[in-house]
């Protein structure tokens, strides 16, 4: 699969897409946000066609919708952390990192749901109720990331944030303890047929509705010497806007 889906965000081909009005996609609508046109070329679970983010009161809705059965896929089990998959559905947004934990500027900060069952990094949760905390990382689930363009991922490609050791910089609450800018907040992504969904809470949501936001599908790969970086992203199976520009507007 990977072979016939990678794309590296420099490399990524145009894809034919439009800006608000009404979306259809096997008959049902999507309305505002990004579209984009399906691929042959991309696994349908992955294949991005509608990417937008709605805000009520103080909740923003993350929404994707793909050509196929959303979280259908998750990456095949190795048995050890080093080198193991994360596959994800990622939103990244110009919101500053500091809205949410993380040192002002960090990075670019991005909402993620995501899979990977050789490690669990949601451990103020049992998301799978056997009463064990550090089992479920099979189970999808929600994280804020920090991004950051990295060469050490490969030529163009983007990692997560290290953080050097003996640095202590600002984290969230809920940050999991891995030496990367990652938070696991706890918010329960929701997949439904075509769709993948997060709704979080914000302070002020106001930092949502002044910024923008794009949509990608990718693998993310742990170094295998389990050494900064930790986790790139190594395959991009598509990008709604085609280009990483962040296109897209909040409520339009």
């Amino acid at each position: 699969m990977r072979q016939n889906t990678t794309r590296r965000f420099a490399l990524a081909a145009a894809l034919a897409l439009a800006i608000g009005g009404v979306h259809a996609h096997d008959g049902k609508a999507h309305t505002g946000g990004i579209a984009s046109a399906a691929s042959k070329a991309v696994i349908a679970d992955f294949d991005i066609v509608h990417t937008k983010i709605t805000t009520e009161k103080n909740i923003a809705t993350f929404h994707m919708a793909v050509s196929g059965k959303a979280g259908k896929t998750t990456p095949a089990a190795t048995g050890k952390l080093a080198g193991s998959d994360v596959f994800s559905y990622v939103w990244p947004t110009t919101i500053d990192p500091y809205e949410v934990g993380f040192e002002k500027g960090a990075g670019i900060l991005a909402m993620a749901v995501t899979a990977h069952p050789d490690f669990d990094d949601t451990p103020l949760y049992d998301e799978n109720g056997d009463g064990k905390l550090d089992n479920d990382g099979d189970l999808w689930h929600s994280h804020w990331v920090v991004l950051q363009p990295n060469e050490a991922c490969g030529p163009g490609a983007l990692g997560v944030v290290d953080i050097p050791e003996g640095s202590k910089p600002r984290l969230p609450k809920t940050w999991p303890g891995f030496p990367i800018l990652l938070d696991s907040p706890g918010w329960s992504p929701t997949l439904n047929a075509e769709t993948v969904e997060v709704k979080v809470p914000f302070d002020d949501i106001g930092v949502v509705t002044a910024g923008s936001f794009d949509g990608v599908t990718a693998g993310l790969r742990v170094n295998a010497s389990v050494h900064a970086p930790l986790l790139c992203v190594v395959d991009v199976f598509k990008v709604a806007s085609g280009n990483l520009s962040l296109p897209g507007k909040p409520n339009k």
